[in-house]
């Protein structure tokens, strides 16, 4: 058991790989926190728009989500980094992955924010419009506040779900964390690197995971 043990953590194997595994990390975290940037705001805008109800922009609102909700993210990763530049459309590995996962949190996100949207009731729009505000004004000021915090648990839930999908910037040679602890997987022929690797991944989604329940629980209370 002992020697089990030691073949998937040798000490100092983990020692020689950590300064390697410790930059692949922190691409992970620039990674992940672009990509919720960029999701989440993408997802509110989205939303917003989809409230205006405008026909033409919200049939394209709804084909944008349905087709990126559909479609593995590994999918949109090749084909925006392999085939676009067939069409003279190159995308550095990095933004690449950044684009793929942000367009595919904002058509979750979307769906979230805007189930919120729809949530609040018809009685908070018309008192926001009979005090003189704008559609504008009352969907900022009065509906999208009490929208954002319905839809918290579900939102963390699946933010924290895609986030996780950066270890596909492994596929186009993004040196993150999976890339780099598979690279020196093969260089020790040894599993300990992966193993550090998961150390890292339960370092920062473990906290995630307990914090969105206690999210959750709260605003539970609250509703």
């Amino acid at each position: 058991m002992g020697e089990i043990g030691k073949f998937f953590f040798d000490g100092t194997i983990a020692a020689a790989v950590l300064p390697f595994l410790f930059q692949g990390f922190l691409v992970t975290l620039q990674l992940s926190a672009l990509t919720i940037l960029f999701g989440l705001s993408l997802g509110l805008a989205l939303a917003c728009a989809r409230a205006y109800d405008i026909t033409a922009l919200n049939l394209l609102i709804v084909a944008f989500v349905d087709i990126l909700r559909s479609l593995p993210a590994l999918v949109i990763l090749i084909c925006i980094y392999f085939v676009l530049p067939e069409y003279e459309i190159r995308i550095d590995a990095y933004w690449a992955t950044v684009l793929t996962l942000g367009l595919v949190l904002a058509a979750f996100s979307e769906e979230i924010f805007w189930a919120g949207i729809t949530s609040v009731p018809k009685g908070q729009w018309e008192g926001g419009l009979s005090t003189g505000l704008t559609f504008t004004q009352t969907l900022f000021y009065i509906v999208l506040y009490q929208a954002v915090q319905m839809v918290i648990p579900p939102l963390t839930n699946k933010t924290i779900s895609i986030t996780k999908n950066t270890a596909l910037a492994s596929v186009v040679s993004v040196s993150e964390l999976l890339n780099q602890a598979s690279s020196q997987q093969a260089l020790y022929a040894n599993p300990t690197p992966l193993t550090v690797a998961a150390l890292f991944y339960l370092a920062v989604f473990a906290p995630l995971v307990v914090l969105s329940r206690h999210i959750e629980s709260r605003y539970a209370v609250k509703r």
